[in-house]
């Protein structure tokens, strides 16, 4: 798999802003098909980083209903990405207003 394909973009909430403060916790959408080993060597390459632990889940897409009409919301995975102590990615420092 090509690291470049592995992330999809970054995931940004206020229960993971914390995990980043205290943690050094970054959480990412990734490939479904993606393995730990992919998650943390795209990392690795893309942000100059040190990854210590990645942990995976997939995140099941929420039933949503307009008038009569019912759909979902698609299904995808995250990973969190815990860094080695003083390792941090410029993506998600600053810019949050």
């Amino acid at each position: 798999m090509n690291l470049n394909d592995v992330i999809k973009g970054p995931l940004i909430t206020e229960k993971l802003d914390k995990a980043r403060e205290k943690f050094r916790q970054y959480s990412f959408i990734v490939d479904r098909k993606a393995t730990k080993h992919d998650v943390s060597r795209a990392v690795q390459a893309l942000f100059k980083v040190t990854v210590e632990g990645v942990r995976t889940n997939i995140v099941r897409g929420k039933t949503k209903r307009v008038g009569k009409s019912i759909g979902q919301r698609p299904n995808f995975k995250k990973a969190v990405v815990t860094l080695k102590e003083g390792d941090k990615i410029e993506l998600f420092e600053g810019g949050a207003v």
